[in-house]
């Protein structure tokens, strides 16, 4: 069943949404029409509510918000095989373009000419009704819901670090930042076989979040000091953390802040041939401890956004070897999505990932 009504939650201005009509998307032979029903909300769409700008994206015409979605099929296009009205399904939101050589080598998230939802000038997943092509589609099985298939997307970015660090058996693994993004990383750790997970934040609440969720310590950083420079201070807590770890560094250290003290003690705290692993997004310049890197051989792996993840995800949510249940904190109707994003942007009441819910149809 479909209708004409397609609401949509579209950013208008720095801290401005509003809810606006969008004509239900037509569908070509390989694309499918989404009911969505759930959508999280991202640090990055935080970003862009904000500042209508995250590194060299900006928004310069109003844009339909959210990428962490999931929702029922309800057409099809003719040459579609994959799924079927009523199916489940989580919506990987980069369409790349197939043909190029990172698409053919298998890196598809590298491709330079990706559509990525809720990223300009391609409007986002917050809509009633979304077309979507059906080879960036994935079936939710019985027994995930359709929350948990929201959350494949940060568990994909989550799993992607993990992987991208070569993260082995019996490692130790240092994670830096415990929002949603930084907790799943320690979940795809803990599946991964690390034998200790560590996770490091400024904020309280989140290490005690992460004490029951997939990390064996936490460690409470200390703001910097009034003009403290940012090596600095990254240098000083290095040596905090490694006084704390016994006088040893992590054999992988993953960033999932983007912050350039943070970028910074990723280096400083991986251990002599180990991999320091840049996950959030900061400032596109940012000054690195070089001697550290060379001088120690660490291995500086850049990731973005994740490829050949969600079959993977998905396995591991019905399995059982991960559980994403825990992070969703709270719920607010399509209706509220305003009041959803301004209670991110605040990040009160303990807020891990916050949910927009659509019941429409």
């Amino acid at each position: 069943m479909v209708d004409k009504n397609n609401i949509s939650t579209v950013l208008v201005g720095p801290e401005k949404i509003e809810m606006r009509q969008m004509p239900i998307p037509e569908i070509g032979p390989f694309d499918v029409l989404i009911n969505v029903k759930v959508t999280g909300i991202c640090g990055s769409d935080v970003h862009f509510y904000k500042h209508c700008r995250m590194m060299d994206f900006q928004v310069t015409e109003p844009i339909v918000l959210g990428h962490e979605s999931a929702g029922v099929v309800v057409a099809t296009g003719d040459q579609v095989t994959r799924v079927k009205t009523g199916d489940r399904v989580a919506i990987e939101p980069g369409v790349t373009c197939r043909t190029c050589d990172m698409c053919k080598a298998g890196m598809y998230n590298l491709c330079p000419d990706c559509q990525f939802r809720a990223t300009p000038p391609t409007d986002g997943t917050l809509s009633n009704y979304i077309s979507h092509p059906e080879d960036f589609l994935f079936k939710i099985p019985d027994g995930v819901s359709l929350e948990e298939g929201a959350l494949i997307e940060p568990l994909s970015v989550g799993m992607y670090a993990v992987e991208r660090a070569n993260v082995k058996p019996a490692d130790t693994v240092l994670v830096l930042g415990a929002g949603p993004v930084g907790l799943l990383t320690c979940a795809a750790a803990r599946a991964a076989g690390a034998s200790e997970i560590i996770v490091a934040d400024l904020v309280p609440s989140r290490l005690e979040f992460a004490k029951a969720y997939n990390s064996d310590a936490q460690l409470l950083l200390e703001r910097p000091q009034k003009g403290e420079p940012n090596i600095e201070y990254a240098r000083r807590m290095s040596t905090h953390i490694i006084k704390e770890l016994g006088g040893r560094r992590a054999d992988t250290v993953i960033d999932c802040t983007g912050a350039e003290t943070c970028v910074q003690m990723t280096v400083l705290l991986t251990k002599n041939g180990g991999s320091a692993v840049l996950v959030g997004l900061g400032a596109s310049t940012q000054t690195l401890p070089v001697a550290e890197i060379t001088g120690r051989q660490v291995d500086i792996k850049g990731v973005f956004r994740y490829c050949n993840t969600y079959p993977r995800a998905i396995s591991m949510l019905k399995k059982g070897h991960i559980d994403v249940k825990p992070l969703i904190t709270h719920k607010y109707p399509i209706a509220k999505s305003k009041e959803a994003f301004l209670h991110a942007v605040e990040g009160r009441d303990g807020a891990i990932k916050i949910q927009i819910i659509n019941d429409h149809v």
